[in-house]
């Protein structure tokens, strides 16, 4: 295996893409490196279903690989158990080979791009870091786009990357006369909404030969995983979900974008694409799925608006590449932000969903179950009670990433710490995304179920979001009421009386000291 090598390529697991430079032609002296590593299953407890997806895609890819002629590596964990970690293993082969040249791709997480960053000055031979070919921005662009340590605005940006790439534009002016359709995208689903959800299209992906690897090397994880996977693992599966998307979700993906309901098998996936796993680990590349939609859209315009093209291109183009964006131009001081010195610690029905708060139990089960919530489930359920609650960061940081199959750093911590706790302080959202149970009653039907009633706003029946959100609103007053799009709030907190505003702190006191039986 090692004979004749001159040159040793590391892929990392979120790095699978076939159309990168360096697959063009093959190489008899290049050998490239795929492993599994305790590292990267422990650094947070993940839930099974993402561990397995990771190592089956990974597989998939060095399979490919060899198919097409390339020399590959790939070693699982019982290859790799004896490493302290990557650069362990990468030193170790590197002696092996006696190769003269390393190289590998920009890491997106930042921990291992120190990780690398270390073992390219050390390692003895020629170390070169390539870009990763996969997203619009590239990495050594991102801080002509982002200002560190301020708002940078999302819609902006947004603009500016619709024209830059010429992505829904008629010359420089936007197709259709306006940026953003959002205003359109805001439905609930009526009762015929619920009856019409179209099945979601699922794989069947063995997990018993990796199942059994992280049983006998006890890494510890969590959540539900049958006998397969549902989630798309190469590049194959990955464009049939998008050919599926487009004919099936892309018709009524923006309308009901934020909507959430607990009264259909097809609930947790609605119209969204899911295809936000794939394109992390880059089987899919992000220009190929706008360009599906937006073509969906030219030859389908009776069934599909441009509403709902432009509410899908705005999460990759937008959302997505903004993300990352003020992710590495922040970074390391993002992961240690706390702006409201958040301090709780994470309830522990997050790790089984027995809570009797109907809407966040639906979520959390159904991310144990999939793996997988949609945005609004992350932003408005979960991580709204995580905000008003004040738990800490770093708890609630290590929670999404473990949990969500598409989660890796780069674009968990904006969103969680960012733009679900306000930890950053205004680096992503312009306010804290806090709300009281009318929000969740008014996009979903979790309510009519619920332990708690969503009218009440006091008593031992009220709704823990209702007490929680006015008491947020006080605990952080001094800082919250000086923020313009909270004006409204800040009336409403002044109207009350000095006893109003004892109750409310006294009720959610209350209710913070016995969280675990919320």
């Amino acid at each position: 295996m090692f004979e004749n090598v001159k040159k040793l390529r590391l892929i990392l697991g979120d790095q699978l893409n076939e159309k990168h430079q360096w697959f063009n032609r093959v190489e008899s002296d290049t050998l490239y490196v795929l492993a599994e590593l305790k590292q990267e299953t422990d650094y947070v407890k993940h839930h099974v279903q993402k561990v397995c997806a990771f190592f089956l895609a990974m597989h998939e890819f060095s399979r490919s690989l060899e198919s097409k002629g390339h020399r590959v590596l790939y070693l699982t964990l019982d290859e790799t158990k004896d490493y302290s970690d990557l650069n362990d293993l990468v030193c170790d082969l590197i002696s092996k080979c006696e190769c003269k040249v390393f190289e590998y791709q920009q890491p997106d997480e930042y921990r291992v791009h120190k990780q690398l960053q270390s073992l390219s000055q050390t390692v003895g031979i020629v170390s070169n870091c390539y870009d990763t070919e996969h997203f619009f921005i590239e990495h050594s662009e991102l801080r002509d786009y982002i200002v560190p340590q301020r708002h940078n605005r999302m819609e902006l940006f947004y603009r500016k990357m619709r024209k830059q790439f010429g992505i829904l534009m008629e010359g420089d002016s936007p197709l259709g006369g306006r940026w953003n359709f959002d205003e359109f995208n805001r439905n609930k689903l009526t009762a015929s909404d619920i009856a019409a959800l179209p099945q979601a299209l699922c794989f069947e992906n063995p997990t018993s030969d990796i199942l059994a690897r992280l049983h006998v090397h006890k890494v510890e994880t969590f959540g539900e995983i049958g006998e397969t996977i549902i989630w798309p693992i190469n590049g194959e599966q990955a464009k049939q979900l998008l050919v599926y998307f487009c004919q099936v979700g892309l018709p009524d993906f923006g309308k009901f974008q934020d909507a959430m309901t607990c009264n259909s098998p097809h609930a947790w996936s609605l119209y969204h694409s899911r295809l936000s796993f794939a394109l992390n680990i880059k089987v899919l590349n992000p220009r190929d799925v706008i360009d599906a939609a937006i073509d969906a859209y030219y030859e389908n315009k009776s069934s599909i608006s441009l509403a709902q093209v432009e509410g899908f291109v705005r999460q990759i183009l937008g959302w997505r590449e903004y993300v990352r964006a003020v992710y590495w131009v922040n970074m390391p001081e993002y992961e240690t932000q706390n702006a409201l010195g958040a301090r709780e610690n994470l309830p522990s029905w997050f790790w089984n969903g027995e809570t009797k708060m109907a809407c966040v139990s639906q979520c959390i089960k159904q991310s144990l179950e999939f793996a997988y919530a949609h945005h609004i489930q992350r932003l408005m359920v979960i991580g709204n009670f995580a905000l008003l609650a004040g738990i800490d960061p770093q708890q609630v940081d290590d929670w999404y990433l473990g949990i969500y199959i598409d989660a890796l750093q780069w674009v968990e911590l904006p969103n969680t710490r960012g733009m679900a706790l306000y930890a950053d302080g205004g680096w992503i959202a312009t306010k804290p995304y806090s709300a009281s149970g009318n929000y969740i009653n008014k996009m979903s039907d979790y309510c009519r179920t619920c332990h708690y009633n969503v009218k009440d706003k006091t008593g031992p029946s009220a709704c823990p979001f209702n007490v929680l959100y006015w008491d947020f609103f006080g605990r952080h007053e001094g800082k919250l009421s000086k923020n313009q799009r909270l004006s409204f709030v800040a009336k409403q907190w002044a109207k009350k009386t000095p006893l109003e505003k004892q109750s409310i702190h006294e009720s959610a006191n209350k209710l913070l000291e016995n969280i675990n039986e919320l």
